[in-house]
Formats: structure tokens, sequence, C-alpha cells
């Protein structure tokens, strides 16, 4: 009896600490909503745009590692992908809305991202790593000597349109709550892909890929399903950078994005939530202070110092280690 009872008082202490966890974690979201929908008055909007664009392109990379454990070098490829099409589409088509645009460009994606996959799911490691980038770097070239996407010039010029033909998103105010709108839309999809069942098995995958496969679960099925849902997430952000920026580049589908949406995963806390948003934010704020100054010639040498000291000293990153000081001393 006595044993019992005190198997009921650890469980009831685990559940209390797990709803205090939980209730802690909605103020969180709560404050940080209430941040970003007072941000751009009293910061530069299109700034704040490019970091939301750039954090949910995060999440859906930290989706697949953080929470699936395969490290992609080719998401370069869906971001690209996502922004090329809706640039064209809109540009070609004036009577095609931006939302349309939007959809039809993260569909794409999405389409690149089952080929990648089952191109690659079945591979470990390095191995799938190497032909990711392989992959990516094939879209890369095609973008190149596309005719539509203008080549090194890039695709200039495509226009904002009206949001469901009512509302002008040439006014930056517009616009910045439309691409915030859009974020939540993609962080809400991830929270409760993460915290689903599939979730839990992408973790056990991540943990003991063997051990998940002997209890009967599909890993390599399991593993294509978050690819295509990080890459049409990454798609979206694109397609939304492009309405942004109304611009569409050969920037985005360089290897170099792959890494720098890496850096950004892991600075913010690879396998949290609000890390990839964190790590972006703080990412896209260092390269717009070090572009501005005498220093700007040497943003990529400073990034990557900053990703080996990551890797070194706090390899939780930002949120990782906040989260690991909370448990610790706040239990």
């Amino acid at each position: 009896m006595a044993l019992s009872e005190t198997v009921k008082a650890r469980a009831n202490t685990a559940l209390e600490s797990k709803q205090a966890s939980t209730k802690r974690l909605y103020i969180l979201y709560a404050v940080l909503l209430a941040v970003a929908l007072v941000a751009p008055f009293v910061a530069y909007p299109v700034f704040l745009m490019k970091i939301l664009c750039f954090a949910l392109f995060a999440c859906a990379f930290n989706l697949l590692l953080g929470y699936a454990g395969l490290l992609s070098f080719g998401h370069a490829a869906f971001l690209a992908t996502g922004g090329y099409m809706t640039g064209y589409l809109l540009s070609s088509y004036p009577g095609l809305t931006p939302e349309m645009g939007i959809i039809t460009g993260t569909l794409i994606a999405t389409l690149l991202g089952v080929v990648f996959g089952l191109l690659s799911i079945r591979r470990q490691g390095i191995y799938f790593a190497m032909i990711t980038l392989a992959l990516a770097q094939m879209v890369f070239f095609f973008y190149l000597q596309a005719d539509f996407t203008g080549g090194e010039d890039g695709l200039h010029g495509v226009p904002r349109g009206h949001l469901f033909g009512l509302i002008d998103l040439s006014n930056n105010l517009n616009m910045y709550y439309f691409v915030l709108a859009v974020f939540l839309l993609g962080f809400m999809l991830i929270q409760r892909t993460v915290h689903s069942p599939f979730g839990q098995v992408l973790k056990a995958i991540r943990e003991n890929e063997p051990r998940a496969i002997s209890l009967g679960y599909n890993t390599d099925a399991y593993k294509l399903v978050a690819f295509i849902l990080s890459a049409g997430i990454a798609g979206l952000a694109g397609s939304t950078k492009t309405l942004v920026f109304q611009l569409a580049s050969l920037t985005d589908a360089h290897w170099h994005m792959s890494g720098e949406v890496i850096l950004m995963t892991l600075v913010g806390g690879m396998g949290t939530l609000v890390g990839p948003l964190v790590g972006a934010a703080f990412v896209v704020s260092i390269e717009h202070q070090l572009s501005q100054s005498p220093l700007g010639d040497w943003v990529n040498v400073i990034l990557g110092v900053i990703f080996v000291v990551c890797v070194l000293t706090f390899r939780a990153g930002i949120v990782g280690e906040i989260q690991k000081f909370m448990k610790k001393n706040f239990k």
C-alpha cells in the first residue's frame, strides 16, 4: 500500500510539473505574439518580415534535423523553388491573387520534396546529407540556366497585389501582418506535428532507429513524410519571402543558404520549437548590422566563428541552454 501511494505521489508530481511547464510555454507564446503585433510600430517592417520568413524556414529545417535527426544540406532548393514559382506566376499572370501564387509555389516545393525524399531517405548520416546537397546543386544550376528565372540577375518586380482581391499588400504594414499570419500558420502546423503521435515516433527514430524498427514502425515512411512536410513549409517561407522583397534570386538556391539555416537552427536551439525563431532573428540581425559597418566584407567569417563557438560552448543553443537552466533551478 505504501509503495502504491509513493508511485501515485510521484505521478502527481510529474503531472503537476508538466502542467506548469505547459503553462509557462503558453505564457511565452502569448508574450511573443504581443511583441510581434506591436513590433512594426517600433522597427522597420521589411526587416521584421525578413526575420519571420527565415524563422519559418529554420523551423521547417528544425522539424527534419531536430525531431527526425536528418541533416539535409539541400533545403535551399525548396526555399528557392517556392520563391521562383510564386514570383514567376505572379509576374506572368497579373490576375492571379498573391495567396494563390503562394499556395502554388508551396505545392510545387512540396512535390520537389517528394522527389528528393524518395531518392535520399533510404540513406543515413553523411550519405543522406551528400545526396540532398547534390540534388540541391542540380536545382541551383537549373535555375541558373532557365529563362524564366532571369539567371544571375534574378526575377525582379514581382507584384504584391491585393490579398483576396481586397487588401493592398503594397502597404508594408498590411504585408507585415500577412507574413505574420503565414508564419503563425506554419509554426502551429509544426507544433501540432511535434506533439502528435507522429511526432513522438519521429523522436523515437532520432534517438534509436533500430529500436523503433523492432517495435514495428516503418521508419522510412515516417522520415519521408517528415521530409516532405519540412520541404513544403520551407517552400512556403520562400514564396512569402519573394512576395515581401518582390524578388527571387539565386542566393536562395545556393548551398550557402542551406548552411545558413543550419547555423540558425543550431544557434537558436535544435530540437526546440522557439529555438529556430531566436536563431533566425539573431543571425539576420547580425548580418544586417555587419553589412552596414566596416566589417561588411567579413560577415561570413564572423558567422563562421559564431558557429564554432556555439558548437564548442553551448551545444544546446540559446533556447536549449535557457531550458536547461529553467529545469535545473525551477523544478
